[in-house]
């Protein structure tokens, strides 16, 4: 008998086993059990996600950026490079009127949330933990004093979690599809700003289960932008080739504004997952009178 036999690693910290093909199962399952765990711990009940392009800047620093490239007599010396960064840093102080009305509906919709009676945390703020939209949606439920979640994932140019998410609600996944399942499994809305491939990639996901009815629950999917989001898909085209149903336009809901959203998401939140008394609304002849 050989008397200098090591005793063998358990499997479970085997780390050359856990990261190779063989393990891919276990890695899997983790992305799972292990948020599931600190969803419970944190009395998670059910989230609300914002969507939007990682690109957008707060109006702040989209102005900063412009001034220095800006300075006086800058502009007639610069070159087409500079020149089309101006144009850039022109776009995004456009654009970071995004940025700013998802931090306030982060803001208001965590505030509201917060007064619900109940022993779990509902309707939480939630994000793919990066910087643009997702910053914005975490920084403005941050400031309500909420809880708020980044669901970040692994690439190869390191997206960095903001500053703002809550750290003991601060995810990094491997795998694309386990962060989506953890974006959908406790959604009961998604808000959707301007964004690109992957924000619509992410839409339709959602849309997709609504369409063919594999949701258990009714998710509310609002469009912020409609300007933006009407010139980037004709809906009506694809109603008029019979790709989609006339009534699947309907699985959107179209603002323009912080109070129209808000008051959007809290009378039909409301209505389809709290048991509480809907928000009045005042009779249009009530408001004429004197």
């Amino acid at each position: 008998m050989d008397e200098n036999i090591q005793r063998a690693s358990l499997a479970y910290e085997n780390k050359k086993f856990l990261n190779s093909p063989d393990g891919r199962i276990l890695r899997l399952l983790s992305e799972y059990s292990e948020p599931l765990a600190r969803f419970r711990r944190e009395r998670i009940q059910d989230t609300v996600v914002f969507f939007g392009s990682a690109r957008f800047h707060s109006r702040h620093d989209a102005q900063h950026t412009l001034e220095l490239l800006e300075k006086p007599g800058s502009r007639a010396l610069a070159s087409a490079e500079e020149q089309h960064k101006i144009l850039q840093a022109r776009a995004s102080v456009e654009m970071a009127r995004y940025y700013e009305d998802a931090r306030a509906l982060a803001y208001k919709l965590t505030q509201w949330a917060m007064k619900i009676p109940s022993k779990r945390r509902r309707f939480v703020v939630t994000t793919g933990g990066g910087p643009g939209i997702m910053e914005a949606a975490n920084q403005g439920a941050r400031e309500a004093g909420g809880k708020t979640i980044g669901l970040n994932i692994n690439l190869p140019y390191e997206q960095m979690p903001n500053r703002y998410i809550s750290p003991e609600l601060n995810f990094e996944f491997h795998y694309f599809f386990m962060r989506k399942l953890w974006f959908a499994y406790l959604a009961k809305a998604l808000i959707v700003f301007p964004g690109g491939f992957g924000t619509c990639d992410e839409l339709f996901e959602i849309v997709t289960l609504a369409q063919t009815e594999k949701l258990a629950k009714r998710i509310l999917v609002v469009m912020y932008g409609s300007k933006y989001w009407k010139s980037v898909f004709n809906l009506q085209t694809m109603v008029d080739a019979g790709t989609i149903s006339p009534k699947d336009v309907n699985l959107f809901k179209m603002v323009d504004s912080v109070d129209e959203a808000f008051a959007y998401l809290q009378e039909n939140l409301t209505r389809y997952h709290l048991n509480l008394p809907q928000p009045q609304k005042v009779p249009e002849i009530a408001k004429t009178r004197p």
